[in-house]
């Protein structure tokens, strides 16, 4: 059975993790923090308003930096 890796998420509104101990992330917060793992459904609820009760965006994927010279 093959592992699914899954790309660190950068928080974009707080809110307070049940599935992660209750863990509060702050706006600019990696998703998933150091130590908690995140299934691929459970970043998209929090990413798509219409699959989440709020109706909020709570996720965007992170933006890598690429350096030019």
């Amino acid at each position: 059975m093959a592992v699914e890796k899954i790309e660190v998420q950068s928080v974009v509104r707080q809110f307070e993790e049940q599935a992660h101990k209750g863990h509060v992330y702050e706006v600019g917060d990696d998703y998933p923090a150091k130590g908690f793992k995140a299934t691929k459904a459970r970043i998209e609820q929090l990413s798509d308003p219409s699959k989440n009760k709020y109706q909020k965006v709570y996720l965007k994927p992170k933006e890598t930096e690429s350096k030019k010279e």
